[in-house]
C-alpha cells in the first residue's frame, strides 16, 4: 500500500466530519463538549455499537440536539465517582439509536474503561480527523474578537478551550495541519484497532489495609489472582509503619478494564483473604 494522504484520512472518516461541523456550525454547540460527544461516539462505534454518525446524519436537527444533551449527561455521570442508575437505564434516545442495550448502568460498571477510550479516541482519532476543522473554528472566533488577520494568526500555537480537561486530560494539535505528523499505520484511526492505550495511572489502584492485621505481598497477589486471574503487572507495598505492618500499596493492573472489575460500579471495594480486609479504590496521582 503507497503512501495515504491526510485528505484519503478526512475522507475515511467523512461522516464524523459532517457530524462534528453539524454541532459546532450549525447546531452552536460547545467546542470541547462536541469534541468530547465526538470521542464517545466513537469510542462506542469501536466497541460494539456500529454506525452511530452516519444513523446521526439522517436525523433532524432537534433530535441530534436531544441526542447530543443525553451524550452530557453522560459524561457528567463520568465525572463523578457514584452515581444513581434509574430502572429505565437513562438513555431511551441513545437506545433507540443504537436500537441495543446501553444505559448508564454500563458507564458505570464500566467508568474506567470507557474514561480511558474516550482520552485515546481525543488523542489517536479526533486531534487528526478534527484539527482543521478546529482551527478554522478557533481563529474565526479570534478574528472576531480582536481583528487580527488571519496571516497574523496563522503560526500561532492553537488554545483548545476547555482543555486540558481535569477528567479527560489534553487535546493537542499542530497549528499548521499540513505538517501534521500522522503514523497512518496507525490502525486506530482505520476504526480497525481497540482504543485500549493508557497510562498506568490509568490502570492502578490502591490498596488499603486495616491496622493490626498485617498484609503480605505474597496475600495481596494470591487474593487478585484468584479472584481476577493474570491480573497484577506490578504491586509495590508502602512503608512499613512503628507496629511493623505496611497500611497501604499500589497495584498497577495489566488492564484498566480490571480496574473496573474490581471496583464493580463502586467508589471503594472491599475485598478479604485469610480473614483480613483490603479496601481497594482507583489511585489518583497528587502532585
Amino acid at each position: 500500500m503507497g503512501p495515504i494522504s491526510t485528505e484519503e484520512l478526512h475522507l475515511f472518516h467523512k461522516t464524523h466530519r459532517e457530524v462534528f461541523c453539524l454541532l459546532i456550525f450549525r447546531l452552536h454547540r460547545d467546542l470541547t463538549q462536541s469534541l468530547l460527544v465526538m470521542a464517545l461516539w466513537i469510542w462506542l462505534e469501536h466497541n460494539g455499537y456500529p454506525n452511530i454518525t452516519h444513523k446521526i446524519m439522517g436525523l433532524p436537527h432537534a433530535s441530534v440536539s436531544d441526542l447530543v444533551d443525553e451524550v452530557v449527561s453522560c459524561l457528567k455521570c463520568l465525572e463523578r465517582e457514584n452515581f444513581a442508575t434509574p430502572n429505565n437505564g437513562g438513555l431511551p434516545l441513545t437506545q433507540n439509536l443504537t436500537q441495543k442495550g446501553i444505559s448508564l448502568r454500563m458507564f458505570k460498571e464500566k467508568r474506567y474503561t470507557i474514561i480511558a477510550g474516550i482520552k485515546s479516541v481525543l488523542k489517536n482519532i479526533c486531534a487528526r480527523i478534527f484539527a482543521d476543522v478546529v482551527q478554522i473554528f478557533i481563529r474565526s472566533r479570534n478574528i472576531n474578537r480582536v481583528g487580527s488577520s488571519r496571516g497574523n494568526m496563522s503560526n500561532m500555537p492553537l488554545t483548545i478551550p476547555g482543555f486540558p480537561h481535569p477528567l479527560f486530560g489534553t487535546f493537542d494539535i499542530a497549528p499548521d495541519t499540513s505538517s501534521m505528523n500522522l503514523d497512518l499505520l496507525d490502525m486506530r484511526i482505520w476504526m480497525k484497532g481497540p482504543c485500549d492505550d493508557v497510562t498506568t495511572d490509568d490502570k492502578s489502584i490502591f490498596l488499603t489495609f486495616s491496622r493490626g492485621f498485617p498484609v503480605s505481598e505474597g496475600e495481596v497477589i494470591k487474593l487478585f489472582k484468584r479472584s481476577f486471574g493474570d491480573c497484577v503487572e506490578n504491586l509495590s507495598m508502602g512503608n512499613t509503619s512503628v507496629q511493623d505492618q505496611t497500611l497501604f500499596a499500589i497495584m498497577v493492573l495489566k488492564t484498566v478494564g480490571t480496574v473496573d472489575q474490581v471496583l464493580n460500579g463502586k467508589r471503594v471495594a472491599k475485598l478479604h483473604i485469610n480473614r483480613k480486609h483490603i479496601w481497594a479504590r482507583k489511585y489518583e496521582r497528587r502532585d
